[in-house]
């Protein structure tokens, strides 16, 4: 996979794109990650990528011809398509299932933007989703599309030393992932699960389904409502609740 992000600070993606499970995944040659800084294809003197707003108001307005000029000399004798990625507060709220979505792809461009808004042309003729990581506001888009692409990086093959790993991930079951335990066994007067000691891993894996659909009734029962479940699963959720709500 090939991952570009234009932005007016490529210095903040060096120690990220160079760490854990990043920096292992351009180093298998998994991944490219390059930054590409957009001011470098303004086309005035003064080398500005920004301007007052057409009809008055405050801020300033990211330009189009900066941002155009660095997706097309990344795509420039290329037959493939990118995802050209908007970091926006408007875009579309980021999910697990975009980021396998997004796995999928073979060229991604994310673009950065540090002002009141985008010339609204960037986002009719050139971008092709717009997303958003929460309903708040950051200074740029850097952060978010770094959140963005460690999501969707450790989802390619050869990423992780245990490709199980991002299957069993929270949300990427549709549900939140079961607790995790390790040695020792016993620590101060806390001990482990006498399931998880067993052996017996047709028991192990039902502990852990349902300890899964526990945690996401409790902390996340928003999910539950598109979640592939059986109705066995269903009825026994219905009276974890109803026992809930009793106590």
């Amino acid at each position: 996979m090939r991952i570009d992000v234009l932005t007016l600070f490529p210095s903040m993606f060096e120690g990220v794109f160079g760490a854990s499970i990043l920096g292992k995944a351009r180093d298998k040659g998994i991944v490219s990650l390059n930054t590409v800084n957009f001011r470098d294809f303004a086309n005035n003197k003064h080398n500005t990528v920004d301007d007052y707003p057409f009809g008055g108001g405050g801020g300033m307005v990211l330009k189009a011809e900066p941002i155009f000029g660095a997706v097309e000399s990344l795509t420039e004798g290329s037959e493939e398509v990118p995802r050209v990625i908007l970091m926006c507060p408007q875009g579309e709220t980021f999910t697990q299932r975009k980021a396998e979505e997004l796995s999928a792809e073979r060229h991604l461009i994310f673009v950065c933007g540090h002002y009141e808004g985008y010339d609204e042309r960037i986002r009719e003729f050139l971008i092709t989703d717009e997303l958003s990581i929460g309903d708040y506001v950051l200074t740029g888009g850097e952060l978010p599309a770094m959140a963005v692409i460690d999501s969707v990086v450790r989802l390619l093959p050869g990423v992780l030393g245990n490709e199980q790993s991002a299957v069993t991930d929270s949300f990427s079951t549709g549900l939140l992932e079961y607790p995790q335990y390790t040695r020792p066994a016993q620590f101060r007067d806390w001990s482990i699960p006498d399931v998880l000691l067993s052996g017996h891993h047709e028991h192990i894996a039902k502990w852990r389904r349902e300890q899964s659909l526990l945690r996401t009734l409790k902390r996340r029962p928003d999910l539950l409502e598109h979640a592939e479940l059986t109705a066995k699963e269903r009825e026994w959720l219905k009276r974890q609740q109803e026992s809930s709500d009793r106590s």
